[in-house]
């Protein structure tokens, strides 16, 4: 799964049409610090038979079970952190015009926006505004007694990030996730090295479910998160949901999947995760579907733990038409990608492509989701029983509607002239989600690894260089004529909104997300600084992009784009190459000298033009509530209920998912 599109979360391009207009709804419902908060429709629930309606129900149930998972996986502390402010929020009535308590409102809102105390982007530790004594009156006043609870939100040196990118230090003593206990990543590292079978065909994930932790006679073992182990409260919550969801599947595949889903939260066993996703992977035919697990690697500083996720989605039968057109044709686009044969699939197996619709977000998709997935992770799984891809329409389409609420646009700003930003409304939009169809539905399906080579062997770089590869691929194949001879492409130009925009994004608009003096350390951001920056010098001598200085302000200008398309083309070589391969040092290169530094006074002329906007970098979601309706003591049907209360909401998940 990838967090995507960034490029048009930033564009300002014009939304498209939709039987929701931006007119009838209000979309934006709270804005704090760098954040707002939206709210989705779910279109085509109304079309949903009561079966199906109740299977998304409990499926969404059994998301919202996860959440207190990932809270503590974000860190130990967290939930510590947050239930002290619920009591806060729940018991201290504030004084009128208390701006005291106005700061400590937002540090709340940040809280549950992150998941906990750190950025849920940028991954840095962040502080309340008001004072440690006021914060200290309100712990009193709500009859909170914590010994060091304010020390542990107010000091600086206590968990400082999330996932730290030192480069000279121990990155899993440094870091503030809770996949460890005591061990150095040298230990770590060489606990897997002895247990995994470098020759198992089907290789299992190692260490995907479970804490790595040093016992007082120095043993290193691993703790399961599953029933009876850690996280037991809450999976046996999953799985009691999931067990009334498998009720009203609507096939036998799904009924089966869910069954071993139970099966795997029940004994921690990783094959049976395994024998799940393959199983999952099937269901091509099913209106509604669902994530559910520990799944995303991208949190743990070794890539190898996974952060737990739900997502229950409809499908959007009529948008799907396009991703079900690339997947046909998907042994066309691997027979032709620009890479060595040796790194090309043979045989593609079970791309399967919808559009989807978001019914619940939860753990890591909540409130902050991605808007394109692509799964399952485990390479052998995708090469023998295929992927399913996604692209979240109502999620991308509310993104837009949601600027459209907004006087200015980043568009407008940062696009060099009239022209460009011309081109940006009338292509930008249609570009991007087809850049975000390649990126997920053939992207990370594409390429393979050579014999013998591991799937971690990239290390604490895998998710920057996998989040590139799939992006370039898209890239190369947005210019592509087949996409317009295929009907997807609307004109043999349109590509170039979407090279324009990645570029202007990569190379600047996207700094807007970190704060001055910082490196760029999201996976997703390191990928996007990499290509433009790669590009932007490979392609310094004719001159393919030109920075240019126009009243004091600086823009990235594309003068070739067939030269770009070229040059992606070579990076997508180099880094299929490099996954293939498993070349470390290779990978390391490529991200240290392109993805992390940004130039000093670019991002400072950049924050300032982008704070003169009065937007906000990041943005969430609260979740529609799905409401049974009851007739004669029976369910007759379930509306759904567009809330406008973030903190409540929030407040309403603690009281009613709140396991741990």
């Amino acid at each position: 799964m990838t967090v995507i599109g960034a490029a048009a979360l930033l564009s300002g391009c014009s939304a498209p049409a939709g039987k929701e207009g931006a007119e009838e709804f209000k979309y934006t419902i709270d804005s704090f610090a760098d954040l707002k908060v939206m709210r989705y429709r779910i279109p085509g629930w109304e079309d949903l038979s009561l079966q199906q309606k109740t299977y998304a129900y409990h499926l969404a149930e059994a998301a919202k079970y996860g959440r207190d998972i990932l809270w503590d996986q974000n860190c130990r502390d967290n939930l510590r952190v947050r239930h002290a402010v619920e009591a806060v929020l729940e018991k201290v009535e504030p004084a009128s015009g208390d701006k005291d308590y106005d700061a400590f409102l937002v540090y709340a809102k940040r809280l549950f926006f992150s998941n906990g105390m750190h950025h849920h982007y940028a991954e840095d530790k962040f502080f309340p505004d008001c004072p440690r004594e006021y914060f200290a009156s309100l712990l009193e006043k709500a009859g909170v007694a914590d010994d060091g609870l304010l020390e542990v939100i107010y000091n600086p040196s206590i968990w400082p990030q999330r996932r730290s990118t030192e480069t000279s230090g121990d990155i899993v003593k440094l870091s503030a996730v809770n996949f460890y206990d005591g061990v150095s990543r040298d230990e770590v590292e060489k606990y897997y090295a002895a247990i995994m079978d470098p020759d198992d065909p089907e290789p299992v994930s190692y260490g995907l479910n479970t804490k790595v932790v040093k016992g007082k006679d120095g043993k290193i073992t691993e703790l399961p998160w599953k029933v009876g182990g850690i996280y037991s409260p809450a999976i046996e919550k999953i799985c009691a949901e999931l067990s009334k969801a498998r009720e009203f599947a609507e096939n036998d595949i799904q009924k089966r999947a869910i069954g071993l889903l139970i099966e795997y939260y029940n004994t921690g066993d990783l094959r049976k995760w395994d024998q799940f996703n393959i199983e999952w992977v099937k269901d091509t035919l099913g209106t509604v579907d669902f994530i559910n697990g520990f799944i995303e690697d991208y949190n743990d500083p070794l890539g190898r733990k996974a952060s737990w996720e739900g997502y229950v989605n409809i499908k959007d039968f009529e948008a799907s038409r396009r991703t079900e057109t690339l997947s046909e044709n998907a042994q066309w686009f691997e027979d032709h990608s620009p890479v060595d044969p040796r790194f090309r699939k043979k045989t593609v197996k079970g791309v399967s492509a919808k559009v989807i619709n978001a019914v619940c977000l939860s753990g890591d998709s909540y409130p902050s989701t991605p808007i394109g997935i692509n799964l399952p992770n485990a390479d052998w799984i995708r090469k023998e029983h295929g992927s399913k891809s996604v692209t979240i329409a109502n999620i991308t389409h509310t993104y837009d509607y949601s600027a459209q609420e907004m006087p200015t646009s980043t568009l407008a700003e940062f696009a060099y002239d009239e022209k460009e930003v011309e081109m940006a409304k009338k292509w930008g939009t249609v570009a991007d989600e087809i850049h975000t169809d390649l990126h997920e539905c053939l992207g990370h399906g594409s390429g393979q690894l050579l014999p013998g080579v591991s799937t971690t062997a990239m290390g604490e770089y895998a998710s920057a260089l996998e989040e590139a590869r799939a992006d370039l691929f898209g890239l190369y194949y947005t210019a592509d004529p087949k996409m317009v001879e295929l009907g997807i492409m609307p004109h043999k130009d349109a590509y170039k909104a979407e090279y324009a925009n990645y570029i202007r994004n990569g190379l600047m608009v996207q700094f807007t997300r970190v704060e001055p003096g910082r490196p760029n350390t999201e996976a997703h951001m390191q990928n996007r600084k990499l290509i433009a920056e790669w590009c932007y010098e490979k392609g310094a001598k004719d001159n393919v992009i030109e920075k240019k200085v126009k009243d004091g302000k600086t823009y990235f200008v594309v003068n070739d784009y067939v030269k770009l398309r070229s040059l992606f083309a070579q990076l997508l070589a180099e880094v299929q190459r490099i996954k293939s391969e498993g070349d470390y040092e290779a990978g390391k290169a490529l991200i240290e000298t392109y993805a992390v530094h940004i130039d000093p006074d670019l991002h400072k002329e950049v924050l300032e033009r982008y704070k003169a906007l009065n937007l906000k970098p990041y943005g969430g979601f609260v979740n529609p509530e799905i409401v049974p309706v009851r007739k004669d003591g029976k369910v007759v049907d379930y509306d759904v209920v567009y809330t406008d209360d973030y903190l409540g909401q929030m407040m309403l998940y603690g009281k009613k998912y709140g396991t741990l």
